[in-house]
């Protein structure tokens, strides 16, 4: 939480600076794109980063809650690194991919229980997830994307596990034969 303020206050600040500072202002000038919205990015980020604090969890929680019914686990990376190794039962649903229409075919029911994991969850694994920045994880894109698009029942993998020694069972997608 300590951190949470600070962070929130320099949003705060970064957005109300984009439109208050009078530099940028010549240089957006022509530029507006209205299906393009940073600051509204920057104002859902923090509302659904509130949300996210209590929807972080262990290993063996984010175990029991797949095991609901009608719960939905969900992995937003490459076909390819997905097709290689993920959580049993996971769809697959590439992050550049998420938009109105693949979400309502690929999740239809807002109020789903949906649990989310990403690459940053795992080490010793690097070929299969690739570890990314923490700032550019992709648990945090893919959360305020879902919430952006109100997923609101959404969870998400805590911990960095070694697929070794992981209790999450991962599986590979088979091959078909030519």
């Amino acid at each position: 939480m300590k951190l949470f303020a600070p962070a929130l206050c320099g949003l705060i600040i970064l957005s109300a600076g984009v439109t208050a500072n009078p530099r940028l202002q010549p240089f957006n000038q022509g530029l507006a794109n209205s299906n393009i919205d940073m600051e509204g990015y920057l104002r859902v980020s923090v509302i659904a980063s509130k949300h996210r604090e209590t929807r972080r969890l262990t290993e063996d929680e984010f175990i029991r809650k797949s095991q609901e019914k009608g719960v939905v686990i969900l992995d937003a990376r490459s076909k390819e690194k997905f097709d290689m190794l993920h959580i049993k039962g996971a769809i697959n649903l590439s992050f550049s991919d998420i938009d109105v229409e693949s979400l309502k075919r690929s999740l239809p029911d807002k109020d789903a229980m949906i649990l989310i994991y990403c690459n940053n969850n795992f080490q010793n694994a690097e070929l299969v997830f690739p570890t990314k920045m923490p700032t550019a994880s992709l648990n945090l894109s893919t959360y305020i994307a879902l919430y952006n698009y109100g997923y609101n029942n959404v969870y998400e993998l805590a911990p960095r596990v070694d697929p070794k020694n992981s209790k999450l069972t991962l599986v590979s997608t088979p091959k078909n034969p030519k």
